[in-house]
């Protein structure tokens, strides 16, 4: 067996360095201990802060739309830098690591901070299962497991479902966004769910409209507070 491991080990280093993974966000090289982000990419994360703050650009995108009890996003968007690129290999070529790296990540930031600390629950924006069935995973999902392996919650994908495929939400405006998902979204067997703290979770908040259509059908549960947190927010 001590050989075989040996084998297997030498292997997996051989073809690491014939096939190095590399960092999603930079496309360097990953040495043994790095996983979706290099060390240097890593600490260079343009991180929001906003989890410290009650009062932020997230949280603000909702007053006087639904109730929340605290909003934040991990990193700041920005077209063609660094997070963009992370979004669009967890999105669109199956890098599902992309997603769950960054809830662990942020997930050890948001225990620590007193408006998510005690968050019961990670709920993910759900896909329709046809999308799902087509891209063969949520990235809300990836990133939400992230978020319960760190905060040690609970992750549940069952309880709230979309009712019908929407068209996509690029180049819309925050109205035509909002009537897009308005009455999409519906709760089932959700009973469990009453008295908890959600975290309500995706990849990246724009105008909020969709996260606002899953907060208010949430937000019917007795005795819930809901939370958002999403990977990262387009630079206001």
């Amino acid at each position: 067996m001590h050989v075989f491991n040996g084998l297997r080990t030498g292997w997996c280093d051989f073809l690491a360095l014939v096939y190095p993974k590399l960092c999603m966000a930079c496309e360097a090289p990953l040495y043994k201990g790095e996983h979706s982000f290099c060390l240097h990419c890593r600490a260079g994360l343009p991180r929001t802060g906003y989890h410290h703050k009650a009062d932020n650009p997230v949280s603000r995108l909702f007053y006087g739309r639904v109730r929340l009890h605290a909003a934040a996003a991990f990193l700041t968007f920005h077209k063609a830098g660094k997070v963009q690129r992370l979004i669009h290999q967890l999105k669109y070529k199956g890098q599902q690591e992309v997603g769950v790296d960054a809830g662990v990540l942020y997930g050890n930031e948001l225990r620590e901070s007193p408006l998510f600390a005690d968050v019961d629950t990670i709920v993910p924006i759900p896909l329709h299962p046809s999308r799902e069935r087509q891209r063969g995973y949520n990235q809300a999902t990836c990133f939400g497991r992230g978020l319960a392996q760190a905060m040690h919650a609970e992750l549940d994908t069952t309880s709230l479902i979309r009712a019908s495929v929407t068209s996509t939400q690029t180049r819309k405006s925050r109205f035509d966004r909002w009537k897009n998902v308005e009455e999409v979204f519906l709760l089932r067997n959700a009973d469990t769910l009453a008295g908890k703290h959600i975290l309500l979770v995706d990849d990246v908040v724009t105008t909020g409209a969709t996260l606002e259509a899953c907060a208010q059908e949430l937000l019917k549960i007795p005795n819930v507070r809901v939370s958002v947190a999403t990977i990262a927010v387009a630079n206001f």
